[in-house]
């Protein structure tokens, strides 16, 4: 009886602070951050040399650079062999700073995601600080859970956005299951953890096996909002066309402290129910002896 009294409450303690960490990833925005610092260092200085007197730039889109045909090359008709590996690293450096142009085309700043909404990452980005203190930027834009076409960008072909718009209402359906099975997941496991508390305080094996099985199923449900997050992630990432949704190599992104905490409130609901199931098992039947009345002469 003890052992079971000990295991039912280190599962109600353990399903309780496994509350508080879902509860704390639920309303903090560090669930997925990103860090482009080293890229508008690297765009700025890119910038610096464009607007310098002495830097001499040639777009490939106006005057492009061919290579001499292959017959000329063989026949030695046309630039003399030293100056053709030139021609090759000027194709090269021109090649590498159009895809330059292309990167710091978009703007990308430093932002912190979580359920809810997605903030600007305080001292982060000193321009959009300034944006931000001078009330031109907001700090925080909410997510939206709702399908709206004001989100499409303009003046694109009509396969580019009708994949746009798929790629889109897939993204919605992410989100909505991402916080829709951490609400379950939360609401399960405050319902499992009322009944283990009474079934604890009246000594019910049968409330307390009820409370693990629920949190056991709130577990499930945890594991399936964080399974969405993550596939939602990498949805975003990886969506077509790259040029827009895609992010550059020189910026770090990854989950924050947010995200831990979901996995970590995860991990103590599993234990929980592992420990609040087992602990009826363990618990002494009450046996009862049935006394028979002595028989005398003549009665039964």
């Amino acid at each position: 009886m003890a052992a079971m009294k000990m295991l039912t409450s280190t599962g109600l303690f353990l399903a309780f602070c496994a509350l508080g960490l879902l509860a704390m990833a639920i309303c903090t925005d560090y669930w997925y951050e990103t860090d482009a610092r080293r890229h508008r260092e690297r765009c700025k200085n890119y910038s610096n040399k464009r607007n310098d007197p002495g830097y001499i730039y040639i777009s490939n889109h106006n005057l492009p650079l061919q290579m001499p045909p292959i017959g000329n090359e063989r026949k030695g008709i046309g630039p003399s062999a030293g100056a053709q590996p030139h021609v090759r690293v000027k194709r090269h450096f021109l090649a590498a700073a159009s895809a330059m142009e292309s990167h710091c085309s978009r703007q990308f700043n430093s932002t912190i995601s979580g359920l809810w909404r997605k903030c600007h990452r305080d001292g982060f980005d000193l321009e959009t600080e300034d944006l931000v203190h001078k009330g031109l930027v907001p700090r925080c834009t909410p997510i939206k859970y709702h399908y709206s076409s004001s989100i499409l960008p303009r003046n694109l072909p009509i396969n580019i956005t009708k994949t746009i718009r798929q790629d889109e209402w897939h993204a919605l359906h992410l989100r909505r299951m991402t916080a829709g099975f951490v609400g379950m997941a939360v609401s399960i496991i405050l319902f499992g953890w009322v009944i283990g508390v009474l079934g604890c305080c009246q000594q019910h094996d049968l409330m307390q096996y009820v409370a693990g099985l629920l949190f056991l199923m709130g577990g499930t449900c945890c594991i399936i909002s964080l399974c969405t997050c993550v596939a939602g992630i990498n949805f975003e990432l990886s969506r077509y066309p790259r040029y827009m949704y895609g992010l550059p190599e020189d910026i770090s992104h990854g989950y924050g402290w947010s995200m831990f905490c979901a996995w970590g409130g995860l991990g103590l609901t599993l234990l929980a129910g592992f420990l609040c199931t087992l602990a009826p098992s363990l618990s002494t039947p009450i046996r009862t002896t049935i006394h028979k009345p002595r028989q005398e002469n003549g009665t039964v």
